[in-house]
């Protein structure tokens, strides 16, 4: 097997999801090859309306990596011609509430604010705590718990499966009820289709 590069986003959270999709394929010589996204670079937007994975696809397809490793819910709805996504189980399905002093939702104060990239997830909450301030929250999970910890957020919702990649789920006051993102705590790793030698040796262990 040719050496093979892997092409990813430059996050903490992005290079464990790297180190676990090769964790579970077979010993290799490995390149990461780091890209830096249009969704990395706008932190105003809301996450659902930035692109995370457009500029690793483009090199795939231009040959310049041989394999892409993604959060499977941030790839787009529809495949890009000529290429393969292989989506691995996921480890943990659940939104999480991180908090000031460890409280759940039910014992947020009136008026707290909450900070979430998703609407998903703005929607869901306001459904049972309409009295919170639910606030926009961009950037990496390092920077999110930043901003909580700083004191902009009284609590933030995230994926429970960054925290747990990234051995951060002590920090985990509550598993929320929500219906979830499809994909969420899934990887998905894309290939060229016409790699036949790639193609070939993901089928054999994903």
């Amino acid at each position: 097997m040719r050496k093979i590069r892997i092409g990813t986003r430059g996050s903490r959270l992005a290079l464990a999801q790297v180190k676990e999709a090769k964790s579970l394929l077979p010993e290799a010589d490995y390149e990461i090859v780091i890209f830096e996204t249009a969704g990395d670079r706008d932190k105003l937007s809301p996450a659902d309306q930035v692109d995370f994975t457009g500029a690793i696809e483009a090199a795939l397809l231009e040959n310049k990596i041989d394999l892409a490793v993604h959060s499977a819910k941030d790839l787009p709805d529809t495949v890009k011609d000529g290429l393969l996504i292989f989506t691995m189980r996921s480890i943990d399905e659940d939104d999480a509430l991180v908090s000031k002093n460890n409280l759940k939702l039910a014992e947020l104060p009136k008026g707290a604010k909450i900070g979430t990239s998703s609407g998903r997830r703005r929607e869901q909450a306001f459904l049972i705590r309409p009295d919170l301030q639910i606030l926009d929250l961009r950037g990496n999970i390092d920077e999110r718990l930043d901003k909580l910890d700083r004191g902009e957020y009284d609590a933030i919702i995230v994926a429970a499966a960054a925290l747990v990649r990234l051995r951060l789920d002590d920090r985990i006051a509550e598993r929320l009820d929500f219906e979830t993102a499809k994909g969420q705590g899934s990887l998905a790793i894309q290939a060229r289709k016409d790699d036949g030698e790639i193609k070939e040796w993901l089928e054999k262990f994903i």
